[in-house]
């Protein structure tokens, strides 16, 4: 089992940042690719961004390339999403996730493969 606690959510005026976290517990968080994913009110569950084990691949959705970079640090068991330029249409409760595949594939942005969710917390970027 991974327990994935997120954190760093609030409300932001347009153009502002946050930065997210996402911290492990559980097995050997370095075993797994880690995702970011979104859902808004009334709109399915979107793939944000997704970084490899290692963290030297990274992918991210068009709608958030450019603004929003992912990292991970496996020594402290945690993954991170920096989110700059903040639009209202980034408002959404950020869920993190953890897929058994340490190597980077499009797979990465099926969250149906993704084993392990976090509880999300609440992103509201207003105009």
């Amino acid at each position: 089992q991974v327990q994935l606690v997120e954190s760093g959510g609030g409300l932001v005026q347009a153009g502002g940042s946050l930065r997210l976290s996402c911290a492990a517990s559980g097995r050997t968080f370095s075993n797994y690719g880690m995702g970011w994913f979104r859902q808004a009110p009334g709109k399915e569950r979107e793939f944000v961004a997704a970084i490899n084990w290692s963290g030297g691949n990274t992918d991210y959705a068009e709608s958030v390339k450019g603004r929003f970079t992912i990292s991970r640090d496996n020594a402290k068991d945690t993954v991170y999403l920096q989110m700059n330029s903040l639009k209202p249409e980034d408002t959404a409760v950020y869920f993190c996730a953890a897929i058994p595949i340490r190597d980077y594939g499009l797979w990465y942005r099926n969250g149906n493969l993704y084993h392990y969710w976090g509880q999300g917390t609440q992103v509201n970027v207003s105009s």
